[in-house]
């Protein structure tokens, strides 16, 4: 099996280099590092920590543990690896020069020796679900602990991968530590050859997620510079297909709240061109975060066209929108406003994240909306009702509280392997 996945993976090899070149065409993002996604890169001095975060989400999760391990281990170098640029740019906002940043390489035998050869790393750590039978194998042949943390299996995921159990039970027997999100999570773990005594249960990292000290008295400046006497809603981490059924969903709501101010971010900057090209398509009274420029009253949305402001803009506003669930893509952070005290709405693709969904859900912190009429009706109820926005706000808020944890009782895995 191993040797069937591997010729598979090498006449895919170039269609991924294709495909990033593409990217690169029109991100020029995309071409930073694209030696270190076959393991190429400067060889680093000593060994260190090597911490495997997908995207921005994933980055933003492993804030708090990396914090932890460079109090507690400052003579171990930390290295976070991401997948896309826009999570090695929240790394970089993040961590500055304190940590090593790297692409992940593509799982190739090849690229996933270099790599190893170059960064050296004592301990493993990958966030969330990134199964590579090669990176892992690896792992396994250098004798590097490896932790999957906040680990999930989905269940729309476990029946492709029980159609591989043979591959992947090999990629889990070589010493792996489980830290799943939830009991039903490590028992799809073990279904697929993961070993029973190493599978736990710790709970997710998100849920210790903790907004910047300062991100209130940010968002309430800003408020007050740009905003002040409006109502004010954000539509976080949108996609493709959802600028504008926000946008339509705000045009509703002005007729009841003339004055209304929509927060607009787009999750990936290489698409604020086209948001912007939108907005003058449409007509909007627009303003750009980038430009340096308050908010006009006659302004009826901002773009944020930055990186690393949108819990800032939550902070700041009344209601928020969660994207990337209107189409679907799986749906983002909902925690995040939900530690700021905000009610939050998502669309109905939310398979990401699925528990924290129905928690906030079941909570009555959330809700959600399928599209832009329900979009619209939502916002207008709450910009109406203090009281109600108050009462989902304390919901979320107390669901992050009763759920936290996770980072302890992964950091009581962590610790011994460092030692």
């Amino acid at each position: 099996m191993r040797l069937l996945y591997n010729v598979l993976i090498y006449f895919a090899a170039p269609v991924a280099l294709l495909l990033q070149v593409w990217r690169g065409i029109r991100d020029s993002s995309y071409r930073e590092g694209l030696g270190e996604r076959f393991g190429f890169g400067a060889p680093l001095d000593g060994e260190g920590i090597w911490i495997h975060a997908v995207s921005v989400g994933e980055v933003q999760a492993a804030e708090p543990l990396v914090r932890h391990l460079m109090k507690r281990h400052p003579g171990h170098r930390l290295v976070i690896t991401t997948v896309t640029p826009t999570g090695r740019a929240r790394a970089r906002q993040l961590f500055g020069d304190s940590v090593t940043l790297r692409y992940v390489p593509f799982d190739l035998p090849g690229s996933v020796r270099r790599f190893f050869d170059r960064v050296r790393p004592r301990l493993a750590i990958i966030l969330e679900t990134e199964l590579w039978p090669n990176l892992y194998a690896e792992c396994g042949r250098r004798s590097v602990p490896l932790v999957l943390a906040s680990a999930r299996m989905s269940p729309r995921s476990i029946g492709w991968y029980r159609r591989l159990v043979p591959l992947f039970r090999q990629a889990l027997s070589n010493g792996i530590v489980i830290a799943a999100q939830s009991s039903a999570d490590a028992e799809r773990f073990c279904s697929i050859g993961a070993p029973a005594e190493r599978t736990h249960v710790a709970g997710n990292i998100k849920f210790d997620f903790e907004p910047p000290h300062d991100a209130a008295v940010r968002g309430r400046r800003w408020r007050e510079q740009n905003a002040p006497n409006r109502m004010v809603w954000v539509a976080g981490s949108t996609h493709e297909g959802e600028e504008q059924l926000v946008l339509e969903a705000h045009q509703q709501v002005r007729r009841r709240f003339a004055d209304a101010l929509l927060v607009l971010v787009p999750r990936h900057p290489n698409r604020f061109n086209s948001v912007r090209d939108l907005l003058t398509r449409r007509g909007e009274r627009a303003a750009y975060r980038s430009s340096g420029a308050l908010v006009a009253p006659s302004d009826s949305v901002m773009l944020g066209d930055t990186m690393g402001e949108l819990t800032m803009f939550y902070a700041a506003a009344d209601v928020a929108f969660v994207a990337g669930s209107l189409v679907p893509i799986g749906g983002h952070n909902l925690l995040e406003p939900a530690s700021l005290g905000l009610p939050t709405l998502t669309g109905p693709h939310n398979f990401n994240s699925e528990e924290i969904v129905q928690l906030l859900l079941d909570a009555g912190a959330a809700r959600i909306v399928s599209n832009s009429m329900q979009l619209s009706h939502d916002v207008t109820g709450l910009f109406g009702d203090a009281g109600r926005r108050a009462a989902m706000g304390a919901a979320g808020k107390a669901v992050l509280d009763a759920n936290r944890g996770a980072l302890d009782r992964l950091l009581a895995l962590i610790e011994p392997l460092v030692r």
